[in-house]
């Protein structure tokens, strides 16, 4: 059984399989958790040839149920989480005169709605990590959009901004409980969901997963008494605004 676990949502590509890599190699017992089945897997599997100790759960993340198993299975498996890594997200651009409800519901329930409810779900044995060692933490994934609205992403960026207001709260309410937490806020990084930009800004000019894990890494290692609230990734010369 592994001395430390931790749960990483949106955890088949991208920054949530490198975190997850990351949190392996740093010992951690890991539970990954995704939406496609398919594509879960085949990431677990990745994980467990390269003798990390993991266990996968595919869900929609945006349901409360689904939320709650994740949280369950993680506890039945490790009995303890240090580190809750709430990276699954989607973006869908319209302008506000076509916004579709749908797709606000969709935004507002993965990006926003699953924080709150992770959190919930996994306070005890977050409760009980800050009890023991004074360093639980909590990364929240949010997006330059978070701090500064983009046209066209609007309710992306409403959500973003929220999870960067809610990880101040929970610094404010779970600081003297050893709970960190971190919102972290990178402009456009080499991902699938940043395919649809790619003709305007190549790949290789991105910021890459692999910053980011070395960035929640670093985080592992601050001491009880350092809280980073967030982390902004910027681009040379800035980011890319859409039309």
């Amino acid at each position: 059984m592994a001395q430390r676990a931790a749960i990483v949502t949106g955890a088949s590509s991208g920054i949530g399989l490198a975190i997850a890599e990351m949190l392996g190699e740093e010992g951690y017992g890991v539970t990954v958790a995704a939406r496609r089945p398919d594509k879960l897997e085949a990431a677990a599997d990745g994980l467990r040839a390269k003798g990390h100790d993991v266990q996968h759960i595919a869900g929609n993340l945006g349901d409360e149920e689904t939320i709650a198993g994740v949280v369950k299975a993680h506890d039945e498996r490790f009995g303890r989480c240090d580190v809750l890594v709430n990276n699954a997200g989607v973006g869908m651009g319209e302008t506000v005169d076509e916004l579709s409800t749908k797709k606000i519901d969709i935004q507002l329930a993965t990006n926003l709605r699953s924080i709150f409810l992770f959190y919930r779900e996994a306070m005890a044995m977050l409760r009980r990590a800050g009890e023991e060692h004074r360093n639980a933490l909590v990364v929240n994934t949010s997006s330059i959009s978070g701090i500064r609205g983009e046209a066209w992403l609007s309710v992306y960026s409403a959500t973003k901004h929220g999870v960067v207001g809610f990880t101040q709260a929970m610094n404010k309410e779970l600081g003297t409980a050893g709970i960190k937490n971190t919102a972290l806020c990178p402009g456009f990084v080499d991902t699938p969901m940043t395919d649809f930009v790619k003709e305007h800004v190549p790949a290789e000019t991105m910021i890459q997963p692999a910053d980011i894990a070395g960035a929640v890494r670093y985080l592992l290692h601050t001491t009880p008494g350092c809280v980073i609230p967030e982390i902004r990734f910027e681009q040379p010369g800035g980011t890319l605004n859409l039309p």
